[in-house]
């Protein structure tokens, strides 16, 4: 299932139209009061959400989707008529895992729904391994989506959870700004390479004193060092 929140009668029609002729199962909403009820009755495998909407605007949406146990893993992209670097920035920093602009095509849609939902399915398949990975202060247990720095659980995003486990799974070795773009997110963004920045400057904010186990090879990307314990 997934849902759309979208005040614009003719694009939240489209969009949901769209989706079920792929085979999708969408429903729209055009209020936050009517998504967060239908939140109560089912939790969806992906969100679209837009920003400028009547009652709260989609920012404040999505700091209530992060802040609740039953959604903060649920992948959102935010689909706006806000379509400058700063805006997206902001998007991003709030938690969101992707990023449209309007006017945005329906084939662009479709493409970018499809990689959010097959990353966050080999994400899922991924826990199954029961995995563990402790460096220093750093736990991450992939079976339970826990995040520990120094024994005090830190919450993350769908796409945080994904770069940092990435970085983890490649220890000592240097991953560019395109090998994450497409191993994260599932295809690359044209020219959006800050992208990956944000996520990564507000994973090390959250990880506070393991925030420098990620370091910049300046020029390059970014690595995690140490050996997993």
């Amino acid at each position: 299932m997934i849902y759309l929140l979208e005040d614009d009668d003719s694009i939240r029609e489209l969009v949901c139209y769209t989706l079920t002729q792929i085979g999708w199962e969408a429903k729209g909403f055009s209020a936050p009061s009517a998504f967060f009820e239908a939140l109560k009755q089912e939790i969806p495998a992906l969100i679209l959400l837009d920003i400028m909407l009547p009652e709260e605007d989609g920012l404040s949406v999505l700091k209530k989707l992060r802040a609740a146990s039953k959604t903060k893993h649920v992948p959102v992209m935010m689909l706006t008529a806000k379509g400058s670097e700063y805006d997206k920035v902001i998007g991003l920093d709030a938690g969101a895992d992707d990023y449209l602009a309007k006017p945005f095509g329906m084939m662009e849609l479709t493409a970018r729904v499809k990689a959010l939902l097959r990353r966050s399915a080999a994400a899922e398949e991924k826990t199954q391994e029961k995995k563990t990975y402790q460096i220093e202060g750093l736990f991450v247990d992939l079976a339970r989506h826990v995040v520990t720095v120094d024994h005090e659980e830190i919450a993350l995003t769908f796409k945080e959870f994904e770069l940092l486990c990435l970085l983890l799974e490649n220890r000592g070795i240097v991953l560019n700004r395109d090998q994450i773009l497409n191993r994260v997110w599932g295809y690359s963004f044209d020219g959006e390479n800050r992208t990956v920045d944000v996520h990564i400057r507000t994973l090390r904010q959250k990880l506070g004193t393991c925030g420098a186990l990620i370091e910049t090879v300046r020029g390059v990307g970014y690595k995690i060092d140490g050996e997993s314990v």
